[in-house]
């Protein structure tokens, strides 16, 4: 296993390990490693690493609740660009009318688009807030692309990826998040294991819910009602326009009626 870079608190020393050797104690009130000494870091321990996989479910992607409980979670992407910038506000509405828990997965533009709004969803304990990238970019070690979008293309701009976002969402909420999904929710299995040297898990999915907000919204409402025990779900709280909104809407009132519960991906562990 890899160990974070950002260990826990023990007595009055922060400790984080070096992905290379021994652990660094620095004084709690110390600010986090620069952002250049963790590229350093990560590129010394994977700079040399070829990935052979590519794709959404490589080695290392959490895709599942790991419970046998009748849980689902439900989980919705802010990306933060062109119509991207919005947000829809029904859906969200909704969600915190029926107390339905979701985990966010949001990008740094549509941070900067929506600052009042991402602070009182981050507020309600409803909603966990996870990454989901600085610039929305696929997670590769080699600059691989998908859907004609260009992945990071190598281990430092992968930390800038993460972990600049990362910092962002802790500046403003005073938590750091745990769970990264990066742009397009593609990998390489190097990819992930730099995630997890910077403290994340990456949150796969088992139900395709709205393909990229491109469903309509009986399709988005009839792939919500395919779940079963531990099924992650992807769809995305940033297309009004879309389908999207109006399919949860519809299948929640279904799913809680079958015995489901919903909660956030944090709740379980995952596999």
């Amino acid at each position: 296993m890899i160990r974070s870079l950002f260990g826990k608190m023990r007595a009055v020393y922060l400790v984080v390990p070096v992905l290379l050797g021994a652990a660094l104690p620095v004084f709690a009130a110390e600010p986090a490693p620069s952002l250049d000494s963790v590229k350093q870091q990560v590129t010394e321990r994977f700079g040399g690493r070829k990935p052979l996989q590519w794709g959404e479910t490589v080695s290392g992607v959490r895709t599942r609740l790991d419970t046998r409980d009748k849980v689902v979670a439900l989980t919705l992407d802010a990306c933060g660009s062109g119509k991207g910038k919005g947000v829809d506000a029904r859906l969200m509405d909704f969600l915190a009318q029926e107390r339905i828990p979701a985990t966010l997965f949001i990008n740094a533009r549509w941070i900067d688009a929506n600052p009042e709004l991402f602070k009182r969803l981050a507020a309600n304990p409803l909603f966990e807030i996870a990454n989901h990238g600085m610039w929305h970019k696929p997670a590769s070690v080699t600059g691989r692309s998908v859907y004609g979008i260009k992945g990071t293309k190598d281990a430092r701009e992968l930390v800038e990826e993460i972990e600049r976002n990362a910092r962002k969402i802790e500046a403003i909420t005073g938590k750091r998040p745990k769970l990264y999904r990066s742009g397009t929710a593609y990998y390489d299995e190097v990819a992930v294991e730099v995630a997890g040297a910077l403290g994340h898990e990456v949150a796969g999915f088992s139900i395709l819910g709205d393909a990229g907000a491109t469903y309509s919204a009986p399709k988005v409402t009839a792939a919500l009602l395919k779940a079963v025990p531990g099924d992650i779900i992807i769809c995305h709280m940033n297309h009004p326009e879309s389908g999207t909104g109006a399919g949860i809407m519809a299948a929640v009132p279904e799913l809680l009626r079958r015995g489901f519960r919903f909660v956030r991906m944090s709740d379980y562990p995952l596999k």
